[in-house]
């Protein structure tokens, strides 16, 4: 038996506190197979250097793990201070300075640039997409034939009855729930869908890997008995598989009986009437769409499989269904112009009273079509670093006339947000009103559509 303390490094408040679920099913897998495990959570700790210093101290582990879950905040305002990998590398020298015991770096973040992030933090093993049996086999490793210094070997990717449930800490939910309101779950990893920007089947691989439902209803009961949990978060990639397992959750959800609220990350196509009703008995209350562009050609530039008319069908559908919903767009990708840009802002009108979230540029992220398309332009060259945020914008458009064109046509609106950061203005105020959760809902239910009086 080993003692291992993982560290989940993210700070990041906006738009909500998340919990750690990564490091939780890490700690699943890791209890599981016998050994101790302590975790600690950043955010939670207050970022207080000497908390995690007197934990490490008390532990004596013999193996540390840090989950980077964000490069970054992927918002082209925010320059430098939305990058968050200087922070991390001041984690790792403190935690030089404080145990001699071996540390790996996993994480959603580190898998997109594992050896540049490695170098770049100084920790001595990475490991590259799922961690629960990789941290397993460095173990085992370490206590025989400690493996050189880098990044260890792809495993291979867990089925969905493999996945472990997460290992939640008691004092850490109590922190979320109290932040946030909400604990998040997945009920699938991968995603088959081809978009442009994503790195999400770089992550987790292109095909879903499902678990089953009935384990998916195990952990929401068992977060509602020992944590006191009613709002849950959906964390997959794509809720609304085309084969229909969400609708197999949702429908275990409800033969459980179990009074609970949820939200997730929805595809807006095929989410007809009939499956948004079922959807809400179960505690569908809100929905997060992945629309990502306004125009046909911006959307077919983005590789998106889908029509801005499916987006108009789907947001109707909802609106019928009385669940708010919100829109995730950005403005400046693939194919973008003055005529799109008109054009897409005139779609988003047709939206009528929904949520709107705009985005100018997009994230180049490595391996991606639009690091592809990059390159291709003279954007990038191949081999540059992505490790700070880089941005895409269409060569036939002039940014800064693009930013104006958004803030014109959104004007007035409470339910369109532009830039990113306006968000927060209005989720700091909900929060000292004393509410929870997503938020966003708020806005979408109570007036976001008024415009003001000219």
């Amino acid at each position: 038996m080993s003692r291992v303390f993982l560290i989940a490094s993210n700070t990041t408040v906006e738009p909500y506190p998340v919990y750690p679920l990564g490091m939780a099913v890490v700690a699943s897998a890791l209890d599981r197979a016998g050994h101790e495990v302590r975790q600690f959570d950043v955010l939670a700790g207050g970022g207080s250097a000497k908390a995690l210093g007197e934990a490490l101290r008390a532990f004596d582990p013999d193996l540390v793990g840090l989950s980077l879950r964000n490069v970054d905040n992927e918002d082209s305002f925010s320059g430098d201070s939305g990058w968050y990998l200087d922070t991390a590398r001041q984690w790792v020298a403190h935690l030089r300075d404080t145990t001699g015991a071996p540390l790996v770096v996993g994480g959603a973040a580190f898998s997109l640039m594992p050896e540049e992030m490695l170098t770049y933090i100084g920790a001595d093993y990475g490991i590259v997409g799922e961690g629960e049996r990789a941290v397993c086999a460095l173990l085992n490793a370490l206590k025989s034939d400690p493996p050189k210094r880098g990044i260890l070997g792809e495993t291979v990717p867990l089925t969905g009855d493999e996945m472990p449930p997460p290992l939640l800490d008691a004092t850490l939910a109590a922190y979320y729930l109290d932040q946030s309101g909400m604990l998040n779950l997945q009920t699938k990893r991968g995603c088959p869908h081809h978009c442009a920007y994503c790195g999400y089947p770089q992550l987790e691989g292109r095909r879903f890997r499902t678990r089953p439902p009935g384990a998916v209803a195990d952990d929401l009961e068992r977060m509602v008995r020992d944590h006191g949990a009613q709002t849950f978060f959906f964390a997959d990639g794509v809720f609304n598989d085309e084969d229909g397992h969400y609708l197999s959750v949702a429908q275990e959800i409800c033969r459980r009986k179990l009074s609970i609220r949820w939200a997730a990350y929805f595809r807006p196509k095929g989410l007809d009437r009939g499956r948004l009703e079922l959807l809400k008995r179960s505690g569908l209350y809100a929905l997060e769409l992945g629309t990502d562009a306004a125009s046909d050609t911006t959307l077919e530039g983005l590789h998106k499989e889908f029509h801005f008319g499916d987006v108009l069908e789907v947001t109707q559908a909802c609106r019928n269904a009385e669940l708010p919903c919100a829109h995730f767009i950005m403005f400046g990708g693939p194919g973008e112009n003055d005529r799109t840009i008109a054009e897409g802002l005139a779609n988003i009108e047709r939206l009528g009273s929904c949520l709107v979230f705009a985005f100018s540029g997009i994230r180049i992220l490595p391996r991606t079509g639009v690091h592809a398309t990059a390159i291709r332009e003279g954007i990038l060259r191949e081999g540059d670093s992505l490790l700070k945020p880089v941005y895409y914008f269409s060569p036939m458009i002039n940014r800064e006339s693009m930013n104006a064109a958004i803030l014109k046509g959104f004007n007035g609106r409470r339910d369109r947000i532009f830039p990113p950061s306006n968000m927060n203005v209005w989720f700091s105020v909900l929060h000292r009103l004393g509410q929870r959760g997503i938020c966003w809902d708020q806005i979408a239910r109570y007036g976001g559509a008024r415009r003001k009086q000219k």
